[in-house]
């Protein structure tokens, strides 16, 4: 939702994201763990489901590949749909399951609140929105002895959660800043099982390198902020996969006419203690249309 030099145009894109965590605290983290795959693997329900024992080879990896939609109803109002396809695999004591499917769909707005474009000095952009996340993705896929995995092993929440975002961007020359924010709400499922609501925070700086006219390159330095008070059963916290750490990382955006490629790593900055794996890494790549968008639907 930050960076593109095609304002105002619809688009079309499809994103594969990877996640991983491994190593406990103390240990070495492996940006990709033994054994696992960085694109999405077929579904595995034959592990037995075990505490988490210390072991260093145990990793959970979290992967999603979606397509998103984005359409310009007005000139400063955008309809966003997100749609991703869900394998995320678990690994604890040798034993290893994974779980694919549908996950949960994304439907937003924003509003371009702020539009001060192709100014001398300063360029900036200020995007705020709403949106909702269905319960499309399975919620209580079990194993092969009848044990319910873990609700953020599952391909969906089984809960309908709000939230609301915002994206500031501002430029001077060829050089700029990008820092996004979201805060959700997030309900409950048919089990009463949920999520404590979350923020998320994201910071990139970023330069442009013209390469010819119809050729960009952006590269960008990227800090990321994620916190939520993990996984709640009847309104109450358990403690399970509290979210509370800092990534770092490197990003380059390239603009070939219409069509962008999309690549981001990041690691590791800072994570509070617990006695889960660790974050360890981070990857995003996608590629994205973006029509020749002369009319709107709005005046």
């Amino acid at each position: 939702m930050g960076i593109t030099p095609y304002d105002n145009q619809s688009s079309i894109s499809l994103i594969h994201r990877y996640r991983s965590f491994n190593g406990y605290l103390g240990q070495k983290h492996a940006f990709f763990p033994a054994g696992a795959s960085f694109f999405p693997a077929g579904a595995n329900r034959n592990g037995v489901i075990t505490n988490h024992a210390g072991n260093p080879s145990d990793y959970e990896v979290y992967r999603a590949t979606e397509i998103r939609a984005r359409y310009f109803a007005a000139r400063r109002l955008e309809i966003n749909a997100i749609v991703p396809y869900v394998s995320n695999t678990e690994k604890y004591n040798g034993n290893t399951s994974t779980l694919a499917g549908l996950g949960d769909i994304n439907i937003y707005a924003g509003y371009h609140l702020l539009r001060k474009l192709d100014r001398k000095v300063i360029n900036q952009r200020l995007i705020v929105g709403l949106g909702i996340k269905l319960p499309t993705g399975k919620y209580n896929a079990e194993n092969f002895e009848g044990i319910k995995y873990n609700t953020l092993s599952q391909t969906g929440t089984g809960s309908t959660d709000g939230f609301v975002y915002f994206n500031y961007m501002a430029g001077y020359k060829k050089a700029g800043v990008s820092l996004s924010g979201t805060y959700k709400v997030n309900g409950e499922n048919a089990d009463r099982v949920s999520i404590a609501n979350s923020t998320t925070g994201y910071l990139n700086l970023f330069y442009n390198v013209g390469i010819t006219n119809t050729v960009k390159m952006v590269p960008s330095a990227q800090l990321a902020y994620e916190y939520s008070g993990g996984e709640k059963y009847r309104g109450v916290r358990t403690g399970e996969h509290v979210m509370n750490n800092l990534m770092s990382g490197v990003g380059v955006d390239v603009f070939v006419k219409n069509i962008t490629f999309n690549l981001a790593v990041q690691t590791k900055a800072w994570a509070a203690a617990d006695d889960h794996p660790q974050p360890s890494g981070r990857v995003v790549i996608g590629v994205t249309y973006n029509f020749n968008q002369l009319y709107y639907l709005l005046n």
